[in-house]
């Protein structure tokens, strides 16, 4: 088993923090993992993107031509990553900064989510990215909700242990609007 997902936006959304968040939860689980990061010289508010790859075996290469989920969080992101969702992989957008934008695609998985409201909801709208690692999670199964809650609990509790909850809360928002519908 071998999973990838490239988590792409705006710099300051918190993208490069969550793919290390899912980086270690998936170590708790056992499994090996790659990240790279990539962002543009701006820092905040320009592009920022990571890639995650998941296995079970030692990855061969770090080298991912198709992913098998991509987390977009604002239009440039759609428009470069959306055609690089493997068929019947998750294409997770951002609704929240995307509107109706579409992908012009009906061979994957398309999950739609306001994730500032989501984060909103959970108690604090910038933690945009971790709502949507929530409902990847969710969606995914590719680790557990208990490896990411130990991760938030290690990356964040370490700095900022009066802000655990919250993201805790985020992730959890994420989690429930990530949730594949029941089929009848």
């Amino acid at each position: 088993m071998e999973h990838s997902v490239v988590f792409a936006g705006f710099g300051g959304q918190g993208l490069l923090f969550t793919g290390q968040v899912l980086a270690r939860a998936a170590i708790k689980d056992g499994l090996e993992v790659f990240w790279i990061p990539s962002y543009g010289p701006e820092m905040r508010g320009g592009t920022a993107s990571c890639t995650v790859i998941i296995g079970d075996e030692p990855i061969g290469s770090p080298v991912v031509d198709q992913f098998d989920a991509a987390v977009v969080m604002n239009l440039p992101s759609l428009r470069k990553f959306g055609a690089m969702v493997a068929r019947r992989g998750l294409l997770l957008m951002n609704t929240s900064l995307l509107g109706d934008e579409r992908p012009g695609r009906t061979d994957v998985d398309e999950l739609r989510l306001p994730c500032t409201e989501l984060a909103a909801q959970g108690g604090d709208d910038k933690l945009v990215s971790i709502a949507a690692l929530g409902a990847l999670v969710a969606r995914t199964g590719w680790v557990t909700p208990e490896s990411v809650h130990a991760a938030l609990r290690e990356m964040v509790g370490k700095k900022r242990p009066e802000i655990v909850d919250v993201d805790l809360s985020v992730f959890a928002a994420g989690m429930a609007a990530g949730q594949p519908a029941k089929v009848a």
